[in-house]
């Protein structure tokens, strides 16, 4: 689904179902030995999707581990986000010098059972904007969409800036003629190309009981 979404300087790889944790890397399974069982494949089958993904990049397979920051460690001159959520695992993957950035996420097309949570990832004009866009396209479950989004601006920001953003640090609008987004960054923003990045621009879809989104800033 995601290379729908992606311009195509960037690589997708995508999985509904895991793989055998056998074809992680030694230190990868280290790193999870003591989870659950379900995040220990999930770990293994995201990196797995990334490993194909690069593959067509010209790279070969090697373990995919997080930095201290958690982020995960990309080959040289790569840049990249994975995602994964039930029934889903997905990784995207491009060449530096023909992308900047890339922002990746997948969430069940369900709503968001608590209140609270929504209070608490957006804004008052996002979450007026929610109520007229459930109103227009009720199969869409809007609150899991721009939580989507706003995770799809903090993987592609984060690269870029090696600092934290909030939620409350981006105003989203969507656009559901086009299925687009924008948002707003209510912070500085990085210095890219010698201007300040003041939007990230991305897209969304909905496929197999999921919303996706996704972002690329192309170089």
């Amino acid at each position: 689904m995601i290379d729908k979404l992606l311009p195509a300087p960037v690589v997708t790889a995508e999985a509904f179902r895991d793989a055998p944790l056998s074809e992680m890397f030694p230190e990868e399974r280290a790193l999870v030995a003591d989870a659950v069982p379900k995040r220990q494949l999930e770990f293994g089958t995201v990196r797995g999707c990334a490993r194909s993904a690069l593959s067509r990049l010209g790279f070969a397979p090697a373990p995919l581990l997080p930095g201290g920051d958690r982020a995960p460690q990309w080959p040289d001159g790569v840049v990249g986000a994975m995602t994964h959520c039930t029934g889903y695992r997905a990784a995207a993957v491009a060449r530096r010098r023909d992308v900047l950035t890339v922002g990746l996420d997948a969430e069940p097309n369900e709503p968001v059972n608590d209140p609270g949570v929504i209070d608490l990832v957006t804004l008052p004009e996002e979450r007026a904007q929610l109520r007229g866009l459930a109103a227009l396209q009720p199969e869409v479950s809007w609150d899991r969409l721009i939580f989507s989004a706003k995770e799809s601006v903090y993987k592609a920001w984060y690269p870029l800036t090696r600092r934290w953003l909030g939620f409350e640090d981006a105003l989203l609008t969507f656009d559901p003629t086009d299925a687009t987004f924008t948002a707003r960054l209510l912070v500085p923003g990085p210095v890219v190309n010698g201007e300040e990045l003041k939007e990230f621009t991305g897209g969304w879809l909905l496929g197999e009981g999921l919303v996706v989104t996704a972002i690329a800033v192309k170089a």
